[in-house]
């Protein structure tokens, strides 16, 4: 074993001693920001700075709980929270845990990473993340969509909602390793002396085939679009968006979710362990468990977040009806869909453990 190899994987056991700093420290730099756009600095990403948004305001508040904040009100709040997570990551970091601060300090982690990863998203970080290879092998390949570049794509609010994705999920981490903290478990692999049969195992496979099942309804409606068939949509509409391409794009999204679900059985299945025979050169060999379990969880926190987002859509237009179920239903299940995953790929996780090179648990 590489010197470097060594180094890198010591770097991923120590997670837990720093990444409460890392969680402090995105806090000061956004509380910074907060501070510069309530001054009157230009870039505020929400609300009213939030150009895609604010081109339909009307529609705006369905899709962003944050589409009427302005830098006057909201500013000044992200700069007092930011302080308070700085404050908050620096103290889980060290294990501080005396009086109330055991619970509190955590009960603020889980909040912010809730808030960040879900409460705050839409559905363009979704976009962002799925369309990328999506855009990628269609403008090399294919040069379509001929009118869009990469710039319509990364929009700088669609790039700072998944900014702050991946900041929820590193205070997700912070109460995570606070825990184990806390806990005297092993901080490596979170396992203790008296480690129990996890109730993450009994649900595993229900979990896995649910994950599995609920893409492909939304899969299926996007298909039978590109095929011609306007299923809940207005033939007018219909009409624009086959022009433009629309459904065709809707349809290669769908595909990616179509075999994102089949890996998703890897979860359950031997070939999820160890790569399957048809994978030349890779075939016999180990998976390493982070190479599904990473993928798994950021999925899952995507169509989660954007979830909620079209459960608020549909609640504010009324509900979804026997005519307009194929365009409105398959997204409300994302909930389902992403808690799900999340629970398979933890579920994952812990079976895939091994022996723990710092405490030695199996």
């Amino acid at each position: 074993m590489t010197t470097e190899l060594m180094r890198t994987q010591r770097r991923q056991r120590n997670w837990h001693h720093w990444i409460g700093y890392a969680a402090a420290a995105f806090s000061l730099l956004y509380g910074a920001l907060g501070l510069f756009w309530a001054l009157g600095g230009a870039g505020f990403p929400f609300g009213v700075g939030d150009e895609e948004l604010m081109a339909e305001p009307d529609f705006a508040f369905k899709v962003s709980l944050l589409a009427h904040a302005t830098p006057a009100v909201a500013g000044p709040i992200i700069a007092a929270l930011s302080a308070l997570g700085a404050a908050a990551g620096a103290l889980m970091a060290r294990a501080y845990r005396a009086g109330i601060a055991r619970w509190l300090l955590p009960a603020f982690a889980w909040t912010t990473a809730v808030g960040l990863a879900v409460v705050v998203q839409d559905y363009r970080t979704l976009v962002v993340v799925a369309y990328t290879p999506v855009f990628l092998i269609a403008k090399t390949f294919f040069g379509w969509p001929e009118n869009a570049g990469f710039g319509d794509l990364y929009h700088p609010e669609r790039l700072n909602l998944l900014l702050l994705l991946l900041a929820g999920i590193v205070w997700g981490l912070t109460a995570t390793a606070y825990r184990r903290k806390t806990t005297g478990a092993c901080g490596d692999c979170g396992r203790t002396e008296d480690e129990r049969p996890s109730a993450l195992q009994r649900w595993a496979r229900p979990a896995t085939w649910t994950a599995f099942a609920i893409p492909f309804v939304y899969a299926v409606t996007r298909w039978a679009w590109a095929l011609g068939l306007s299923l809940g949509i207005d033939p007018e509409f219909y009409a624009e968006g086959k022009e433009e391409g629309l459904w065709l794009a809707g349809a290669a999204l769908a595909t990616l979710g179509g075999i994102g679900a089949v890996l998703t059985l890897g979860l359950i299945q031997r070939w999820g362990e160890v790569f399957p025979r048809w994978m030349i050169g890779l075939r016999g060999k180990r998976v390493p468990p982070m190479l599904a379990v990473v993928p798994a969880t950021l999925v899952s926190v995507l169509v989660a977040s954007a979830g909620g987002m079209y459960i608020r859509v549909v609640l504010a237009r009324g509900g979804v009806t026997a005519e307009t179920w194929p365009l409105e239903l398959p997204e409300t299940l994302w909930v389902v869909w992403g808690a799900a995953l999340f629970v398979a790929a933890m579920a994952y996780h812990q079976r895939r453990q091994g022996e723990c090179r710092t405490c030695g648990s199996v």
